[in-house]
């Protein structure tokens, strides 16, 4: 069995970067509620208790009785997780004269321990808290400090608990890794066995387990975790998954033949269905953004459907659900706050079992995996686009034209950043077309044509975004290109909105 990481979620809103940090340790880890965690799983080799936005003195802030995992594994608490060990042990956690917040320096610290293993003195570490531990028990060894904050961490003597008042999981914590690699292989003893290579190898072997020889119905999106899903059930099951790819006529120029053609040279069992006519028809005069997204979902569930109807003694749905989805579930008191099903309502309405082989992954995993499953790299890397396509790139009403012109700005758009080498420096890129129009001239005539936004993001996780700092001249040929070729536009501007506090899709 696999050996693990659990990391308890107190909700801080970096408690899943605290995961992909272990993860890129190949280590595998778990996130799971605080007060949700798994006794008696053989497997667990440490314990991490993340950061919160509540005090630990707050009537409603989330406690758990540490004698529970106390003694019996390695305990790191980051943030609020360290307060709460030093405060229920009989420490001090008081506000901090003024928020502890960004950049500071380990000014001392403990050389021999094994926390602080091959760690400078100096680094840079990043504090994000209100409150600050004051005083620690008798028990407890200070272990760190920086020119504001005496406490930065502990150790109990002669337990192995550690609490730290940084964030290592963060980028600005220059040897974050470093210390969560001495937590996790020094002090917990992880082997570092978890690799694209192994987890295929187990996921097959399990999906053979699961499956036996049911029938599968995968819908394909074109996105990297439903690709990857497929080519990892197709390595399991064979001719016993039929995945079916929906066009809904709001995808990228020539995507659906493309698409296909790429599935079919990876040995996929392809369904291909053009509904546009259906959701065009569906979506007419339709401005609300909502109202667009709730009839391309259910207008997606009912062809699927009928499509999986057609095909003899299908048992499962699969989904390419990866971990995020399921983290984001779930509340941090354990109940579910939204379905994560790629295709919500699928399962309902198809009455099948669902087969999510992806969930245990992060995005970047899911790469890797792919990549070792052998999938062409530009299938892999492929931006993230949302499931209703461009009708939520098309601020008001849906129409073929517009969804034409839209089509052929964006084309120009990839293509100048594949061009340009950019498209791999970019999270997420497209066009937005505009619901105004503004005077031009071109030749001797004057026009009064449609405005496109140019939007393109840099980002980890989607969770947080900063528009991307494209050249001047990537961005002046990319206009003139644009207004020249796509008849229907005059002019082009360029998004510089970060998220927070702006979206990356502007519906």
């Amino acid at each position: 069995m696999q050996e693990k990481i659990v990391i308890l979620d107190f909700g801080s809103q970096t408690t899943q970067l605290i995961g992909r940090r272990v993860r890129e340790l190949d280590t595998y880890c778990e996130i799971l509620p605080y007060n949700k965690f798994p006794k008696g799983d053989a497997n667990i080799k440490g314990v991490i208790l993340s950061g919160s936005p509540f005090s630990v003195y707050d009537q409603d802030a989330f406690k758990i009785n540490l004698d529970e995992i106390r003694g019996k594994y390695p305990i790191l608490g980051i943030c609020y997780g360290a307060q709460f060990i030093a405060y229920t042990n009989g420490g001090k956690v008081e506000p901090a004269g003024s928020r502890e917040y960004g950049r500071a320096h380990l000014s001392s610290f403990d050389k021999s321990n094994v926390l602080f293993k091959d760690i400078k003195l100096g680094t840079q570490v990043w504090m994000s808290h209100g409150d600050t531990i004051t005083s620690i028990p008798g028990n407890f060894k200070k272990i760190a400090s920086t020119d504001e904050v005496a406490i930065a961490a502990y150790q109990i003597e002669n337990e192995k608990i550690w609490g730290v008042q940084f964030h290592p999981e963060v980028y600005h914590t220059e040897e974050g890794t470093q210390l969560l690699k001495n937590f996790v292989v020094d002090i917990c003893g992880c082997k570092q066995d978890w690799s694209p290579a192994s987890f295929i190898e187990s996921t097959v072997v399990e999906l053979r387990q699961q499956l036996g020889d049911d029938k599968v119905v995968l819908a394909l999106s074109g996105g990297v975790d439903s690709s990857v899903a497929a080519v990892l059930l197709n390595r399991a099951i064979g001719k016993n998954l039929t995945c079916i790819f929906v066009d809904h006529g709001m995808l990228r120029k020539n995507e659906a033949r493309n698409v296909l053609r790429d599935y079919e040279c990876l040995g996929l069992n392809v369904i291909g269905v053009d509904a546009s006519a259906k959701f065009f028809k569906e979506l007419a005069g339709v401005t609300d953004p909502e109202r667009k997204r709730k009839i391309i979902g259910k207008g997606f569930i009912d062809v699927f459907d009928e499509e999986a109807h057609k095909i003899k003694n299908v048992k499962w749905l699969a989904q390419g659900t990866i971990y995020p989805d399921c983290i984001e579930s779930l509340s941090i008191t354990g109940t579910v706050i939204k379905s994560h099903h790629n295709v919500g309502g699928l399962p309902e309405k198809m009455n099948l079992k669902l087969c999510e082989p992806l969930r245990l992954l992060f995005k970047d995993e899911v790469r890797r995996v792919g990549r070792e499953l052998g999938m062409p790299e530009h299938l892999i890397t492929r931006h993230p686009f949302p499931g209703p396509g461009l009708a939520v790139r098309i601020l008001g009403d849906i129409t073929p034209e517009k969804v034409r012109v839209l089509q052929d700005a964006d084309d120009i758009f990839i293509q100048g950043l594949r061009d340009w080498d950019l498209y791999d420096q970019v999270w997420q890129a497209g066009v937005v077309l505009l619901p105004v129009q503004s005077v031009g001239v071109m030749g001797d005539e004057r026009t009064y044509e449609r405005a496109v936004a140019l939007r393109a993001v840099t980002s980890t996780d989607a969770m947080t975004a900063d528009w991307a700092k494209l050249p001047y001249e990537f961005l002046g040929k990319i206009s003139n290109e644009i207004i020249n070729k796509v008849k229907g536009v005059n002019r082009v501007v360029y998004d510089i909105s970060s998220k927070p506090p702006s979206t990356i899709e502007w519906e």
